[in-house]
């Protein structure tokens, strides 16, 4: 048997800790890695990617030169690590070789999923503070809703496409998975979530958008107090949170001015912004990063690097929106989903650095690249 065979093997078996353990999930797909090497290797291959990895290169490549040019290079080079999961696109690409692979790999993040959305509503319902913001396994209720963010996109995706009669569990996935994602507070993410809910419902039937503004009024009234004050403060310019967006945002700029090609180099923008002429509030101070992608890549990145990553997002939804024409019921489901997901990570990353979080990013990534492996298994004529 040829090793390459156990790629998507371990490959499922990293999905299925995706939402439970960083550590136990990167240790499996670093052993996917290394399979897959040793497998090129022995079996004499040249690996492929599809074409808008090169622009995720360019990135990588202008992010190492930033960290040359940092404030600090030993602090961005360390940081620049975290840039090997992006061969997480050609392992992907070139791992999975039959149909019945993608579907196992489906079923695992169902079922990481589903444990993570069980545990959290348990949590709430028997363990949270009034208020608290609930985190599931992660570190971070941040993270927790960046991940349920996209499980949730990809399960309405097969909830309304897919024809298995799984499909009604990804349906249920989705409402309990959206319920979890409330649960964190997070706000940026339930914007990304009625992101989805348009792209997904304008692919299935334009009409079905009317249920949207109806589902979130009757959900909203529904909802407990803690829930009320965080949507009211969506539109309140005077709510802290937005006052200290608006901090980073003006700070953000002023550090893109004064570092425009290279940026303070990556992982150094909140040392950056403890300098005086910054003008941030001491509760501003003591965050880490500019809670927005477009700001924080180009303060610590630069300009250019901000561009090399816009044109990878871009060039991903267009070779989304070119793979939708294909209908195949294997396809279709995972491709809609992409397309959802790249609009839904740059709409919640208007207010939250999401492209920054190892584990959102890794599974972005997985979930972008699948529709590609799978319609290179259908059609490999066509590569």
């Amino acid at each position: 048997m040829k090793i390459s065979r156990f790629v998507p093997i371990i490959m499922a078996i990293f999905l299925l800790f995706s939402f439970h353990s960083i550590t136990i999930s990167q240790i499996i797909l670093g052993i996917a890695f290394l399979t897959w090497v040793i497998s090129l290797i022995l079996e004499k291959k040249i690996p492929k990617f599809p074409a808008f990895f090169w622009a995720l290169i360019a990135y990588a490549l202008l992010s190492l030169v930033s960290s040359a040019m940092s404030d600090n290079p030993a602090v961005s080079f360390k940081d620049s690590r975290e840039m090997l999961l992006f061969l997480i696109i050609p392992l992907v690409y070139n791992g999975f070789r039959q149909e019945k692979e993608v579907k196992l790999a489906n079923l695992a993040i169902l079922i990481s999923g589903f444990v993570s959305i069980l545990y959290s509503l348990y949590y709430f319902l028997f363990n949270a503070a009034p208020g608290e913001r609930v985190a599931g396994f992660m570190g971070h209720y941040m993270t927790q809703a960046g991940l349920l963010l996209l499980f949730s996109t990809l399960a309405l995706s097969m909830f309304f496409f897919a024809k298995e009669k799984i499909r009604y569990l990804w349906g249920i996935g989705f409402v309990l998975g959206s319920i979890a994602l409330i649960l964190t507070l997070t706000r940026n993410a339930w914007i990304g979530l009625m992101v989805t809910a348009v792209v997904i419902l304008l692919l299935y039937k334009p009409k079905t958008l009317i249920i949207l503004p109806i589902m979130a009024g009757l959900f909203y009234v529904a909802s407990p107090q803690s829930i009320k004050r965080r949507v009211h403060s969506i539109f309140s310019l005077k709510s802290y949170s937005n006052a200290l967006r608006i901090e980073y945002l003006n700070a953000g700029i002023e550090i893109i001015k004064d570092y425009p090609v290279f940026g303070t180099g990556p992982n150094t923008v909140h040392v950056i912004f403890q300098r005086p002429q910054y003008k941030l509030s001491e509760e501003a101070r003591n965050n880490v990063h500019l809670h927005s992608n477009i700001i924080q890549i180009a303060a610590e990145r630069g300009i250019p690097t901000l561009l090399a990553w816009l044109v990878f997002m871009a060039w991903v939804f267009i070779a989304l929106a070119k793979l939708i024409k294909n209908k195949d019921p294997a396809l279709f489901p995972l491709t809609a989903a992409g397309l959802a997901m790249v609009l839904a990570l740059m709409a919640a990353g208007l207010f939250e650095y999401n492209w920054g979080d190892s584990e959102v990013t890794t599974l972005f990534l997985y979930m972008i690249c699948i529709p590609f492996a799978l319609n290179q298994i259908q059609k490999p004529e066509d590569q």
